[in-house]
């Protein structure tokens, strides 16, 4: 049953894709520069008004339908304070909660982000912050050289042949995520075709690639309102089923929720990154 004190839509303001003026590829760089505090990138975003529909109290959203999927499930690990614990504890019961409710066969987690927000600081390696603009983590491109990264070379091949995905697990952690929340953006509403544009992602030592995203008023916005620590979202970034039968993805962003209680803590989070494949 829906609570009815929940408000079941809320009206804030997105930061979506413009391309480079001069037609080139865009790119991006993953750190901000040390001296600036700015991130690096040869092109811009724009600010849209949207609506975001609550969804508490109604688990209507699946990964294959929507390309994104809430889910209650306390984590046994709730300390999150160094990265040693976190691929030690929280990696295998991760690692089986994805097998739980995805059906998968065999789950690679290929790393991870914990944010927690600092308005007065900026986003580092070492102090990651959310993420306010409309992206998808992974493109087709980038989606399988994951594989080839990540899994034993003899592996690749017949890997590369069946079902895969790369699923993020998002969870808030220590307390409820009213600030700065997780909007995640039906698949269905999606014009793989207009609305996806390559990205170069910068690291120090390679370049990645991601989606960013063009505005279109066909969009629909979801997220749980207060998600706490023992909820969540799995996020799919990508599905080599590309026939239609299935949601490839979803675009993902944190947003400014205008019902976020003044006496919220500021938000943190972690998400895991998966390999996912099935028999």
């Amino acid at each position: 049953m829906t609570d009815s004190s929940e408000p079941r839509f809320v009206d804030t303001t997105l930061e979506y894709f413009t391309p480079p003026a001069d037609g080139s590829k865009p790119w991006t760089s993953i750190n901000v520069d040390p001296t600036t505090g700015e991130r690096a990138s040869n092109w811009e975003y724009a600010t849209h008004a949207v609506k975001v529909e609550n969804l508490r109290g109604r688990a209507e959203a699946t990964l294959d339908k929507n390309g994104f999927q809430f889910f209650h499930h306390p984590a046994k690990h709730t300390s999150f304070a160094n990265d040693e614990e976190i691929l030690r504890e929280y990696y295998p019961e991760s690692t089986e909660l994805i097998k739980q409710l995805t059906g998968a066969s065999r789950v690679v987690l290929f790393d991870h982000t914990v944010r927690r927000r600092h308005p007065d600081v900026p986003d580092t390696p070492q102090a990651r912050q959310p993420v306010p603009a409309v992206h998808i983590d992974q493109t087709n491109e980038s989606a399988v050289t994951r594989v080839q990264r990540h899994l034993p070379p003899d592996d690749v091949e017949a890997l590369l042949q069946g079902r895969f995905q790369i699923i993020n697990l998002w969870r808030p952690i220590h307390h409820a995520a009213y600030d700065w929340p997780l909007a995640l953006c039906d698949c269905n509403s999606i014009d793989r075709s207009r609305d996806l544009v390559s990205t170069t992602l910068k690291y120090p030592d390679h370049d990645g690639e991601t989606y960013s995203v063009v505005w279109n008023e066909s969009h629909r916005w979801k997220y749980v309102r207060g998600l706490t620590p023992e909820e969540g979202v799995l996020i799919k970034c990508f599905d080599s089923i590309q026939d239609g039968s299935v949601a490839v993805l979803t675009a993902h962003t944190a947003f400014e929720d205008p019902t976020t209680p003044p006496d919220a803590e500021k938000r943190e989070s972690i998400e895991v990154r998966a390999l996912v494949f099935y028999d």
